[in-house]
């Protein structure tokens, strides 16, 4: 392949949920020609997602996969090129103003001056057939997102650290009742949070506890639990599961040329979406572990396209 074949890129954004359409929209109004790589979930996470009701602008709520549609006709409508296809290996260059190289499904290459990073993370679920079948029925991996839907309903949470704590006593709060399933027969949380579970009168907590089966055909309606010490199985009535086991995320084709924490999230500097490389910028969901929420990857989408564009004034040449 020689150099006149590799198409040359002012800004590549990886990833298309709402931090990555929201870098695109931006970029692509300040005349950077943005050009997206979809990844293997085009709109990522929201497109598992029913309904969303907490994005400021939609007073009637929106379901998941149409608002990421909506997203992605705004960032065409200002010449975003939307392309379905997958990083799947970088080599980035260290070097200001030097060209970073994209591997695209293992066989396009294609050089950015600037790269915005927006490939989130991936929710860790059990891997229950059951559980699968119901994702989007009941089953979910984000209480803060899908909790309110069950108002004064019996749920349960699987997961024994501070997430699942937190999610656990956030759930209480507008749920009739709890109930945590832990694997071990103790919590990895924090002894805070464990106090904060004891002391929520309708949090109950079953040790040495795993799923055996999600029960409903069309919605959850129940929950087999197997004692992993007694292997006894017991039944509840549930309307809501929720997963709260962590996350992974989507940054193994960057490992070794970017800082990351001991999980695999991208560390970026101060309050910017910068990485410790220039030209190449982290939104969303793969930087952030602590809020993980669409307004939150959207507002860190904007970010990152403001630092491409003005890490590209500082070039001589950025054509």
């Amino acid at each position: 392949m020689t150099d006149t074949t590799i198409e040359k890129i002012k800004c590549l954004i990886i990833g298309s949920g709402p931090a990555g359409y929201t870098a695109a929209i931006y970029a692509a109004r300040a005349d950077m020609n943005p050009v997206m790589y979809t990844g293997m979930e085009p709109g990522g996470q929201l497109t598992t997602t029913t309904e969303v009701d907490n994005f400021p602008g939609y007073p009637e709520g929106i379901d998941g996969p149409t608002m990421m549609i909506h997203l992605q006709q705004q960032a065409e409508r200002f010449g975003t090129q939307v392309r379905i296809g997958m990083a799947t290996a970088v080599e980035f260059s260290t070097e200001k103003g030097g060209w970073h190289k994209v591997t695209i499904d293992n066989n396009k290459e294609v050089h950015a001056h600037t790269v915005i990073i927006a490939t989130g993370a991936t929710a860790k679920y059990l891997g229950l057939p059951s559980e699968q079948r119901l994702r989007g029925g009941g089953v979910s991996a984000c209480a803060v997102c899908d909790g309110f839907f069950y108002k004064g309903q019996d749920v349960a949470i699987v997961g024994a650290g501070d997430t699942a704590a937190e999610e656990a006593t956030y759930l209480a709060n507008i749920c009739k009742s709890v109930t945590m399933l832990v694997r071990k027969d103790y919590m990895k949380a924090s002894k805070a949070m464990q106090h904060r579970v004891e002391n929520t009168p309708n949090i109950k907590v079953l040790y040495n506890s795993e799923v055996d089966e999600v029960l409903g055909d069309q919605v959850v309606e129940g929950l087999r639990i197997v004692n992993n010490e007694t292997n006894e199985k017991t039944e509840i009535a549930i309307t809501g599961l929720f997963i709260a086991i962590g996350h992974k995320p989507n940054t193994d084709i960057f490992k070794g040329q970017l800082d990351m924490d001991e999980t695999g999230y991208i560390l970026t500097q101060g309050k910017t979406t910068k990485t410790k490389l220039p030209g190449v910028f982290a939104c969303g969901d793969v930087q952030d572990k602590d809020y993980r929420q669409a307004i939150t990857a959207a507002g860190s989408g904007c970010m990152s396209a403001l630092d491409a564009e003005r890490y590209l004034t500082t070039l001589d040449d950025h054509s």
